[in-house]
């Protein structure tokens, strides 16, 4: 009974979460433009770190084109925020009209490799990892929660569909390495600044970025295809799209793979720029004798 009291806002908040999963795609989607636009207003430090990114991706743009993508990214993310209730406890019959699979044959192979799902963090990621789950079983790997209660809420959640294998970001890649070789897809999330730790210096749209090396290193020692997964939120609900598998990889090295990689995230980000994940400080890590960007 304590740990109810203790953790009560917690609960509460959830139980708000609970009810939104009820409510029609079109209210959810009214609400996620209220809620963009207040995010902007009131997020100051997230919108200087979403500001800097497009400034540093974008800089031929116009200022006010900038600003643009920056107001329509903070709607996306917000309406991809409110969604996420549905991924949770919406039956899988509305998840399924809610969510288009666009290219599933490339998920089907019976040629005996192994397959790394390769998802850009665009907002409908969660809807990436919804619909991947309701096709397939498969391995992923997620980061802990701060707070007990929306930890175990989230993990439950990406449970739901075919009994994934789910690992912590702390348990590393060798369970995940041997899962695949088993014959899971891998759902691999690899564009985030994690730190200097098994990253390398890479261009992002110019800028030298912090990426992880984990898609060379995978396809080299499983001889997995690389099929990526974009996500895209639509007026309907979403868009998930599986693409042919990369060819010629991996290539003369790791640095070349991973610089590859960075150059094919960019292409996608070009579709959609406000819906890439610009919240995030991917530029954090820098160099050595670079200034901080941040």
């Amino acid at each position: 009974m304590s740990h109810f009291f203790r953790h009560l806002p917690a609960y509460a908040g959830l139980g708000l979460l609970w009810l939104l999963h009820w409510l029609p795609l079109p209210l959810l989607r009214g609400l996620g433009w209220v809620l963009g636009r207040l995010l902007f207003l009131l997020g100051r430090e997230r919108r200087r770190v979403a500001r800097t990114n497009l400034r540093l991706c974008f800089p031929l743009w116009s200022e006010a084109r900038r600003e643009q993508v920056l107001r329509q990214h903070f709607v996306a993310f917000a309406r991809a925020l409110l969604d996420r209730p549905l991924f949770w406890w919406a039956p899988r019959q509305r998840l399924e009209r809610l969510i288009r699979l666009k290219g599933g044959e490339y998920l089907q192979r019976d040629d005996g490799r192994p397959t790394l799902i390769l998802a850009p963090h665009f907002v409908g990621l969660d809807a990436g990892g919804v619909m991947m789950t309701m096709s397939t079983p498969l391995v992923s790997v997620y980061s802990n929660q701060k707070h007990p209660v929306f930890n175990a809420v989230f993990l439950a959640g990406r449970l739901r569909f075919n009994g994934p294998l789910l690992l912590s970001r702390q348990e590393g890649m060798r369970r995940a390495l041997k899962a695949m070789k088993s014959g899971l897809p891998f759902y691999y999330l690899p564009d985030m600044d994690f730190g200097r730790k098994e990253s390398i210096f890479v261009p992002f749209f110019g800028v030298q970025a912090a990426t992880i090396t984990g898609v060379s290193r995978l396809v080299r020692a499983t001889g997995a295809r690389v099929v990526p997964c974009i996500s895209r939120l639509i007026p309907g609900g979403y868009e998930v799209e599986l693409l042919p598998p990369w060819e010629e990889f991996p290539g003369a090295s790791v640095e070349a793979d991973t610089a590859f990689m960075n150059r094919f995230i960019e292409t996608q980000v070009l579709t959609m720029p406000e819906q890439y994940f610009w919240l995030h400080k991917r530029f954090k890590t820098r160099p050595e004798g670079e200034a901080r960007i941040y």
